[in-house]
């Protein structure tokens, strides 16, 4: 097929804004491409050479394309620099500059064919080590020598990754089954697509089998699925009404993680269908040893988890991570990620989608063994509202966002959202302004670096009416590593054998202290809490306030007696001015 009449196909698709129109058109172009070439002109279609998980780049800079412009035409660096900061698209200015070429009497050669051009783009993204720089250059060089002006806009368009045509995968899917299957059987082509995750090989199979090929396209391993989403419900009330008895589970605020396992080797994808592997090696060493089956694919949430508190921290700790490609393992020696699983998706080539969520479930922690940096989701199965509350208090605690709710019998439902899983988040956030002074009362061994310190600190807040202290949060950040490693000496003097008959805890640490030092801390904000003893019962019953996120602000307050720390009462005037604050 000439790269030609896919450029003109191209042209009035980019000159419509109605998505009815740019589907029409794609069914005519799809039903003049010949079967062996439809894959390329799909993923041509969508402004690349591969599906997203491949992690396919071309990999060419837009001032490389500059010089590459002004080698062809002839026309120099410095006018087509011109041109690009008059336009602003480098797929404009290549058709302009070609068209200069042209007036001067200088023709393209043979007509491109899309083969050619696909073919081409596949050496450029594959040239690597010395050399390929050049090699990507003489690639692209011979492709506009021989490109039209409108051809030349779309051959730079790809190569810089802005093809601008406004297609959505969701369109091509609407106009493949238009152009290869009927209406009811839209659905099929979807759901191939939603398992695969690679329209060019549904097109593939569509064209040269037809609908009855789709049974080929399988859950595989290596090959991302679509990750099944959830609908948000404000209440409790309402997930019970919708779902009756279900399972509740913690929602993690982390990175979405879909994990390829055989015994060669471990792969893993995000929710936008990226290799994310060499990101998390602690993640990749962590399930080799903890998937006991041959091969599979699951599913869960990637969490920094602070070593010497156990509590979740903000995924913006590790996000930085991502694209780099150098001191990953420095970083995530430092600050681990530790794997949570909700679901197994695929099991020795048996696709599970179809059982249900109790089956799925089950079969998960029949083929996982936990360890260190993999772990199961938390989950509750009740139809008690009051134990969901308590739940959700305390997901909220240790950091979650909220829940999930699923339907005990739901089915993983690839690329759809829909009320078999439903997400409650909480209703309300606001910022913690205003810093407390906390006293130390136990502490928790450290690990990793902080082995042979206190690692964390058991912090509580003054009740004046019962004298006593009554815990708010463990401090484990905020420390320097000559600071943490002082810890010995300081509580040294202030050591019990057990909990001091003024301390209120529910937690049990590794060492007590006589509440005696004073510190500062700031947090995001107060929360519910079914572990501290802060005001337990004076909001809720069977709940009391916890700073979530604390960090000490590195103030010491030795001019104040614990006596004189942070009441709980003060606490509770705080969280009651945080629930005014988001109401205003």
């Amino acid at each position: 097929m000439k790269y030609g009449i896919l450029v003109a196909f191209y042209e009035k698709i980019e000159a419509t804004t109605k998505r009815l129109e740019m589907t029409d058109l794609l069914v005519q172009l799809f039903r003049q491409v010949p079967p062996e070439e439809i894959r390329e002109v799909v993923y041509l279609t969508e402004g690349r050479i591969a599906p997203d998980y491949a992690g396919v780049e071309l990999g060419l800079a837009e001032k490389l394309v500059i010089r590459v412009l002004a080698q062809v035409t002839g026309l120099g660096d410095k006018p087509i620099e011109a041109l690009w900061k008059e336009k602003g698209d480098l797929g404009l200015v290549a058709e302009t500059a070609i068209q200069e070429r042209q007036q001067a009497a200088i023709t393209a050669g043979e007509a491109l064919s899309v083969r050619k051009v696909f073919d081409n783009l596949g050496a450029i993204a594959e040239a690597a080590g010395e050399g390929s720089q050049q090699a990507k250059i003489d690639r692209l060089v011979e492709l506009l020598r021989d490109a039209q002006p409108g051809e030349a806009k779309y051959i730079v368009r790809t190569v810089v990754g802005k093809m601008r045509l406004g297609v959505a995968d969701m369109t091509i899917v609407d106009a493949l089954a238009a152009a290869f299957a009927t209406k009811a059987e839209k659905d099929a082509v979807e759901r191939a697509y939603n398992v695969s995750s690679d329209l060019g090989d549904v097109a593939r199979v569509l064209a040269s089998k037809g609908i009855g090929g789709l049974g080929d396209v399988k859950l595989q391993v290596g090959r991302p699925i679509l990750s099944m989403l959830c609908e948000r419900v404000p209440t409790l009330q309402e997930t019970f009404e919708r779902l009756g008895r279900c399972a509740f589970e913690y929602k993690y605020d982390g990175l979405r993680m879909q994990v390829h396992l055989t015994r060669k080797g471990v792969q893993i994808f995000s929710r936008r269908l990226e290799n994310i592997t060499s990101q998390f090696p602690e993640i990749v060493e962590a399930v080799r040893g903890a998937f006991l089956a041959k091969d599979g694919i699951i599913e869960g949430e990637g969490v920094p988890v602070d070593p010497n508190t156990g509590d979740f921290l903000p995924f913006q700790e590790v996000s930085h991570r991502r694209g780099r490609k150098f001191g990953v393992e420095a970083m995530a020696a430092e600050l681990p990620v530790t794997l949570f699983l909700f679901d197994c998706l695929l099991l020795d080539g048996e696709d599970l989608t179809m059982r249900t969520y109790e089956e799925r479930r089950q079969i998960l922690k029949d083929v996982v063994r936990e360890n260190e940096r993999v772990k199961f989701a938390e989950v509750l199965v009740t139809d008690n509202e009051a134990e969901a509350e308590r739940f959700f208090e305390c997901a909220i605690q240790q950091g979650c966002e909220g829940l999930v709710a699923k339907a005990l019998d739901s089915v993983y439902e690839a690329g759809a959202r829909g009320y078999k899983w439903v997400k409650l988040k909480r209703d309300y956030q606001a910022a913690m302004t205003d810093t407390v002074d906390l006293v130390v009362v136990g502490g928790f061994a450290g690990r990793g670096k902080r082995a042979g310190t206190w690692g964390a600190l058991l912090c509580a807040a003054y009740d004046k009416a019962a004298d006593t202290f009554k815990t708010a949060c463990k401090l484990g950040t905020g420390f320097s590593d000559e600071l943490l490693f002082s810890f010995p000496q300081k509580f040294g003097p202030y050591a019990l054998e057990h909990r001091h008959p003024r301390v209120d805890s529910e937690l049990e640490a590794d060492a007590w202290f006589a509440p005696n030092v004073v510190l500062e801390v700031l947090g995001s904000e107060i929360t519910l809490s079914p572990v501290h003893t802060a005001a337990m019962g004076a909001i809720r019953e069977g709940s009391g306030l916890a700073i979530r996120f604390p960090r000490f602000t590195g103030r010491w307050r030795d001019d104040k007696k614990a006596e004189d720390a942070t009441t709980v009462d003060e606490l509770l005037d705080m969280y009651r001015r945080q629930l005014k604050a988001v109401k205003e």
